[in-house]
C-alpha cells in the first residue's frame, strides 16, 4: 500500500492536511502537485480558491480566502478571514440523537473504586487539605511534606496527601455577582470524591472567603477547620495541622477498593496544545472511548466554551431536550459577552503552538475539539464547577485554558481526566490522574516517556479510531482502578490549581 500523504476529512472539503512535511513538487493522491513546501498537519488547497472564496475542512467553512489561492498551495493562518459566529437562537435540537445500541459497546462494565456515601466513587484514596486563601498556601505545602514523611508511612491504604491551594480567597470582591463561581469551585473541591468524605480546611483568619461560604454550619467544627492565626508560632501551627491530618488518615486507611459499575465513574475530557491532527486522531479516539463509557452507564464531561462555540449547532443537535439546548445557548452567550467585555473575541484562543501545528483559527480548532465528545446524546449542560445531576455525556461550560478547565472539572467531581495534545504538555493534576493522548507518532517518539497513548497511527492508516479508542478505554479503567499509573503521576508532574474568577480583584 502506498504511503498516505494527505488526509481529507469530508468529501466537500477543498483542503487536505499533510501527514508529514511535504517538499514543493510532491505529487499527491489524485495527481495534484504541491506548489510550496507544506509543513506537517498544515493545509493544502485541493483546487483553486478565489479571493473571498470559502476554505472548507470538516465540511465546515473555516474562513474566506484573503487572496487567490492556487491548487497545491500551502494555506496558513494569515490567509483566512474569520467567519461570523453561528447564531445561538432557534437552534434545532435532538436531530442527531443516537440510541444506546448505536454506541460502541464497552468491553468491561465494572472497575475498582472507592465507594462514597453520595456522588461518584473515588479513583484514589487521598487526604485532601484545602485552603480558603492563598496566604495559607506556603504553610500548608510545608506541612504536607511533613505529613508525607512522618505520618503517611503508618497508613499504607492511603494513596497520598494533596494540598489544594489556589489564588483565590482575599483581595477579591467576595460579594460581586460572579463571585459565586469561584466560591462554588472551592466548596466542591473540599468534597472531591477522591477525598473520601474527609473535610480538612485550613484558613488564615482574616480572609474574605470565610468558612461559612464554603461549608454548611454543621461541618464548621474543630474537627474539620483550622485557622493559622489561632496558633502561637510555627511549631504550634504545624503540630495542629499534623494532629488533624493524623485523625483523618486513620479513617481513610480503613477504605478499600471494591468492584463497582461504570455508573459510579465520572471522568473529564480535555485537550491542550492541539494541532490539526487532534481532530483526526486523538480527539475522535477519545470520543470513541467516551461513547463506550456512556453506553456502559458512566458519566463523561467535556468542556472548553471557546473551543466548541463554532460548532454549537452540532452540539444542539445532540441535546436531549429544548431545556438542555437553551442552557447550552445561555452558556455560549455568557461567554460571548465575557470576551467582548475584555475587548477580544473567540479567535483570541488559538496559541502560537496551535498555529504552528496547522490550526488556522478558532473555527478549525473547534471542529477538532468537539470530536473528543464522541457521538452520545448530551443529557446536561452546566456552568463551571457545578456537579452533575445526571449520568451520560455532559457539557461542562468551562474556560478553555488547561490550567482553569482542569480545576473546574475537578470541582465537578471527575475522578480522572483524559487529556489530548498535539504539541505536547507535561500537564497533570494531583487530585485526580491524567492520561495523556497525543495526536502524532512523532510526538510519542519525542516524548516517549511522557505521553501515555499515541493516536498517531490513525493518521498513517496503521490503526483505526476504534483501535485507539479501545486502548484509551482500557487505560481509563486500569488507571481508575489503581492498576496502572499515567506518566504525570509517576513523575509527580502536577499543575497549580487556578480557580476561575471573573469577579473583580480589589
Amino acid at each position: 500500500m502506498p504511503e498516505r500523504l494527505t488526509i481529507q476529512i469530508n468529501d466537500h472539503d477543498n483542503v487536505a492536511v499533510a501527514v508529514h512535511d511535504l517538499p514543493a513538487g510532491t505529487k499527491l493522491e489524485g495527481g495534484l502537485v504541491t506548489r510550496d513546501p507544506i509543513p506537517q498537519a498544515h493545509k493544502i488547497a485541493l483546487r483553486d480558491i478565489p479571493a473571498g472564496g470559502e476554505i472548507v475542512r470538516y465540511g465546515v467553512v473555516l474562513g474566506y480566502a484573503k487572496a487567490d489561492i492556487p491548487a497545491g498551495s500551502w494555506i496558513n493562518e494569515h490567509m483566512l478571514d474569520l467567519p461570523e459566529s453561528p447564531a445561538l437562537t432557534d437552534m434545532p435540537w435532538g436531530t442527531r440523537i443516537k440510541a444506546a445500541e448505536e454506541l460502541p459497546a464497552p468491553t468491561r462494565t465494572t472497575w475498582l473504586g472507592y465507594r462514597n456515601k453520595v456522588g461518584p466513587a473515588g479513583t484514589r484514596n487521598l487526604l485532601g487539605i484545602v485552603t480558603t486563601v492563598q496566604c495559607a498556601a506556603g504553610v500548608l505545602k510545608v506541612a504536607v511534606e511533613r505529613i508525607k514523611k512522618e505520618l503517611l508511612p503508618k497508613y499504607p491504604h492511603v494513596d497520598g496527601v494533596v494540598a489544594v491551594t489556589h489564588p483565590y480567597g482575599c483581595g477579591v470582591a467576595i460579594n460581586a455577582p460572579l463571585a459565586y463561581l469561584s466560591i462554588r469551585a472551592v466548596s466542591n473541591l473540599i468534597r472531591h470524591p477522591n477525598f473520601g468524605g474527609e473535610i480538612m480546611v485550613v484558613g488564615l483568619g482574616c480572609e474574605k472567603l470565610t468558612y461559612d461560604r464554603v461549608l454548611p454550619p454543621e461541618d464548621i467544627t474543630p474537627e474539620n477547620v483550622l485557622t493559622l492565626q489561632d496558633y502561637a508560632g510555627h511549631d504550634a501551627m504545624m503540630q495542629a495541622i499534623l494532629d488533624m491530618a493524623d485523625r483523618k488518615l486513620q479513617r481513610l486507611d480503613r477504605r478499600r477498593r471494591e468492584e463497582l459499575p461504570l455508573s459510579e465513574l465520572l471522568i473529564g475530557m480535555q485537550c491542550g496544545g492541539s494541532d490539526a491532527f487532534s481532530g483526526i486522531t486523538a480527539n475522535p479516539s477519545a470520543g470513541y472511548a467516551a461513547d463506550m463509557l456512556v453506553r456502559g452507564g458512566a458519566t463523561v464531561l467535556f468542556s472548553e466554551v471557546t473551543e466548541v462555540r463554532d460548532g454549537v449547532h452540532m452540539l444542539a443537535a445532540r441535546c436531549v431536550s429544548a431545556g438542555v439546548r437553551d442552557k447550552l445557548a445561555a452558556e455560549m452567550k455568557w461567554y460571548d459577552d465575557y470576551l467582548a467585555a475584555g475587548g477580544v473575541d473567540r479567535d483570541a484562543n488559538p496559541t502560537p503552538g496551535n498555529k504552528k501545528g496547522g490550526l488556522a483559527n478558532i473555527v478549525e480548532k473547534a471542529m477538532g475539539s468537539i470530536a473528543k465528545s464522541g457521538t452520545s446524546p448530551i443529557v446536561e449542560v452546566f456552568s463551571p464547577a457545578e456537579k452533575p445531576a445526571k449520568h451520560g455525556l455532559i457539557f461542562a461550560a468551562t474556560p478553555a485554558s488547561d490550567i482553569v478547565c482542569g480545576p473546574s472539572q475537578l470541582a465537578s467531581g471527575i475522578g480522572l481526566q483524559v487529556f489530548m495534545t498535539g504539541r505536547g504538555t507535561p500537564y497533570g493534576l494531583d487530585v485526580a490522574p491524567v492520561i495523556k493522548v497525543c495526536s502524532r507518532t512523532e510526538m510519542k517518539e519525542h516524548w516517549f516517556d511522557l505521553i501515555d497513548i499515541s493516536a498517531g497511527q490513525v493518521a498513517t492508516g496503521e490503526k483505526t479510531i476504534a483501535d485507539v479508542g479501545q486502548e484509551i478505554f482500557d487505560m481509563i479503567l486500569d488507571v481508575a482502578s489503581g492498576i496502572r499509573q499515567p506518566y504525570s503521576d509517576q513523575y509527580g508532574f502536577h499543575n497549580d490549581l487556578c480557580i476561575f474568577n471573573p469577579a473583580p480583584i480589589t
